[in-house]
């Protein structure tokens, strides 16, 4: 096997996955798709949560003074919403997907921007994609992209029975997104502390709140913004760690 193998699959099970349910969902009427959609949203609170367990973990919580591991979370997504607001990170998100629309699909009526845009984020948000991908690109194994893999193929149908081919195509940010890890991984070796990931992972449970917010259509967080917020996170947390 060679580096970035994990990631590989990964493509193909979200292309597979949105694949399936394209064609799935043109037999499913638009209350169950709208349905779907909601069921999606309450699964990715519970991814949410499950992320934001990070906060609490032992190692984040010994690595700075009481009470600091808060303002890390919240200054990391302060800053980040300023730098993702200056780059206009959402907006250019926003206008990959139109453009990709233009180009791959003929269908107007369609929630291909919805679909790139919350499955790119949902993707590469998870702390699998960071961890794994640093896993694979050091020689450790695959396994966690591989249970990576099954989960986003699974919600890729899921997703793309109710947003259409969006979905399939968020494997072009999230296969860059990931490589990027990869390369991390196989020319730095593991650069981040376990401290380090907890952080950033906890700030990614804090955007999956966000996105399932969007699902629900409860609010239309400008989720995409808060993306700097993760790169933020681990520096912030080694800041706290080396100097307070």
């Amino acid at each position: 096997m060679f580096p970035g193998i994990g990631t590989v699959l990964n493509i193909l099970a979200i292309i597979i996955g949105g694949t399936l349910g394209v064609f799935i969902g043109g037999r499913i009427s638009e209350k169950l798709r709208n349905l779907i959609t909601d069921v999606l949203g309450c699964v990715t609170i519970i991814s949410a949560a499950d992320a934001l367990s990070a906060y609490w973990d032992k190692d984040l919580q010994s690595a700075m003074p009481s009470g600091w591991v808060i303002l890390v979370v919240i200054f990391s997504l302060l800053i980040g919403a300023l730098i993702g607001s200056l780059l206009r990170i959402e907006e250019r998100l926003e206008n990959l997907g139109v453009s990709l629309k233009k180009r791959f699909s003929s269908d107007s009526g369609s929630n291909f921007v919805d679909g790139f845009v919350s499955a790119s984020l949902i993707f590469a948000i998870g702390p699998l994609a960071i961890l794994g991908s640093i896993s694979d690109g050091m020689g450790t194994g695959i396994d966690q992209l591989v249970l990576k893999s099954t989960l986003d193929g699974f919600t890729s149908l899921a997703f793309a029975a109710s947003l259409g081919w969006g979905v399939a195509l968020s494997s072009l940010p999230v296969g860059i997104y990931q490589f990027i890890w990869t390369a991390i991984g196989l020319f730095l070796g593991s650069i981040l502390a376990s401290y380090q990931v907890s952080a950033m992972t906890a700030v990614g449970g804090v955007l999956l709140i966000g996105i399932a917010l969007r699902l629900l259509r409860i609010k239309q967080i400008a989720v995409g913004n808060l993306l700097p917020a993760l790169g933020l996170a681990p520096i912030l947390a080694l800041a706290a760690h080396q100097f307070i």
